[in-house]
């Protein structure tokens, strides 16, 4: 998650890392996620490294997620294609966390959700839809 500059990342990583871009979604492109006057900033962007791949965003200003500092920016993200587990990861995880977003459909999700595990964890669980 990064303060507004996950577009000059991407770039970055493209030539420092050979990383393919496989998506790259803006706050304005996606309905459900408020953006005002934010709506160039990445909502989620997808790359591939290697056998790998990462995911990065822009965290939107005066939201009410954690503010992005050195030592949080990075959350683990667990994506399947079955809901039911998707829903039981987020069931388990957020056992004496703090759930961020609620699990639910989504414009790009059949099911997600976001919180922080009782360690502190951040994750997002998403269900992946069919392309």
């Amino acid at each position: 998650m990064l303060n507004g500059n996950a577009k000059e990342a991407i770039q970055f990583y493209e030539h420092a890392l050979d990383a393919q871009i496989l998506t790259i979604n803006t706050y304005g492109e996606v309905p459900d996620l408020p953006s005002g006057n934010q709506k160039d900033l990445v909502a989620h962007a997808e790359l591939r490294i290697g056998d790998s791949k990462i995911m990065l965003c822009d965290r939107l200003h005066g939201s009410n997620n954690l503010p992005v500092e050195r030592g949080n920016l990075v959350t683990i993200c667990i994506s399947t294609n079955d809901t039911e587990k998707s829903k039981r990861f987020f069931e388990a995880l957020k056992h004496e966390g703090k759930v961020m977003m609620p699990f639910q459909e989504t414009s790009f999700s059949t099911a997600f959700g976001s919180l922080t595990d009782k360690f502190g964890v951040t994750f997002l669980i998403e269900t992946e839809k069919q392309r």
